[in-house]
């Protein structure tokens, strides 16, 4: 006799939390960690031109959070898996606060990137999607999980729309530094909402047909055996490169161009807002249709409108339809490739295998970030990277289109069939 109750005899609150709450706390603790980076291409020339640094060392910062995001993801979501969300998501409201507070006073490029890259890398990694998703994953049927997963990213996506024309504000009428000291204290916000995520994974139910009892290990393994997880981590490569570069660097772009200032603000916040359309649209399709092809239709029309916005002649019109565009296409690939990792590998271990992908996505992160500030202080233009992005975008789009969704099995061993 082990001590232990049976799983019959615990009641349904000690397994399910609400998904109204869920829904609710996880689109406000998104809204406050993406909305809060989001924002962060509008402090490059002011920083940069506070310190007299290069646009390169403000985008090595800013491509080294992006890597430590994603490589502190999987360790991070092994432990939200085994404990619980709340102390994970606790951890990144502290740790954001404080790395916005070393972002505004760091007088050196190092101290500059260990606040920036190292400490808000940290705090991304415990309070973005993949901690989020893993508590809707748990407690949410697979028939309703694109759904749900699409509701909160299009929550948080309004919540980025918010938060950008808030950063511009701040910016304008405190001065850089104190604007990230005011952003600082609403990212201590996310505490007290955290504890509308507080589960205990260990008595999650699987659903019907997931896997349940692999360890972590097997989990990993299957995972890197299995073609389509390996493709997705393919796909999303390209996707953290595009939205990184975009990001970080469309307002300076727009800007060398001689747009007018409000130009990049109204981009960014364009881009919030119809993030909120795709990103709910591609969750409710992934209800009914092949989620796979769902994420190969959206890297070709990223590839399309990044091509159309280089080659039509700039305006405030093609600006505002390039961010309408790219917008409904931004983090739309987030729930069904969050999805298809659930589908695939079952929601034990869900927050650790799509923290996984994800590192895949922030690699390419970096890689846009560094790129675009390399090669526009070696060449003094960003249409080598402009057109980089939109290529990419057409190799995603095909490594995309193989990837099944078959569902996972239910015991370990038929994870791992013997070789004959």
């Amino acid at each position: 006799m082990t001590g232990h109750a049976p799983a019959s005899s615990m009641s349904h609150s000690d397994r399910v939390l609400p998904t109204g709450r869920l829904l609710l706390c996880g689109a406000l603790i998104v809204t406050l960690s993406m909305g809060i980076r989001h924002g962060f291409g509008l402090w490059l020339q002011p920083i940069t031109s506070a310190h007299g640094w290069s646009r390169e060392t403000y985008s090595i910062a800013l491509a080294i959070q992006n890597l430590v995001w994603g490589a502190s993801g999987p360790l991070i979501g092994w432990w939200a898996d085994r404990q619980g969300a709340l102390k994970v998501i606790w951890t990144g409201g502290l740790l954001y606060a404080l790395g916005l507070v070393g972002m505004a006073l760091a007088a050196s490029p190092l101290a500059f990137t260990l606040a920036t890259g190292l400490t808000i890398g940290l705090a991304q990694a415990c309070s973005t999607y993949s901690v989020i998703y893993g508590v809707l994953g748990r407690h949410i049927s697979p028939d309703k999980r694109s759904m749900a997963m699409g509701i909160t990213g299009a929550a948080g996506s309004f919540g980025q729309f918010l938060m950008v024309p808030l950063a511009s504000w701040l910016i304008q009428h405190l001065g850089w530094s104190l604007a990230l000291l005011a952003l600082a204290t609403s990212a201590l916000l996310m505490l007290p909402v955290a504890f509308g995520l507080h589960d205990r994974p260990q008595t999650a139910q699987p659903a019907s047909g997931e896997a349940h009892e692999l360890s972590s290990s097997q989990a990993l393994r299957h995972a890197f055996s299995h073609r389509g997880y390996l493709l997705l981590m393919a796909g999303y490569f390209v996707c953290g490169f595009q939205l990184a570069f975009i990001g970080i660097h469309l307002p300076s772009y727009l800007r060398d161009i001689q747009l007018p200032p409000d130009s990049a603000t109204t981009a960014l916040a364009l881009i919030g807002l119809f993030n909120v359309i795709g990103t709910y649209a591609t969750g409710a399709l992934g209800q009914r249709w092949r989620k796979s092809w769902i994420l190969s239709a959206i890297y070709a029309l990223r590839a399309l409108a990044i091509a159309m916005f280089v080659i039509v002649p700039a305006s405030a019109w093609s600006v505002a339809i390039f961010a309408s565009v790219m917008g409904a296409l931004w983090l739309s690939t987030v729930p069904p490739t969050n999805a298809i990792v659930a589908q695939l590998m079952g929601v034990r271990h869900l927050s650790m295998l799509g923290g996984l992908v994800f590192f895949s996505h922030q690699i390419g992160s970096f890689t846009g970030v560094w790129l675009g500030g390399d090669l526009y202080d070696l060449s003094g233009s960003y249409m080598p990277v402009w057109w980089l992005a939109a290529a990419l975008g057409v190799v995603a789009a095909l490594l995309n289109l193989p990837v099944r969704e078959d569902h996972v099995r239910s015991q370990p061993h038929q994870l791992f069939p013997r070789r004959t």
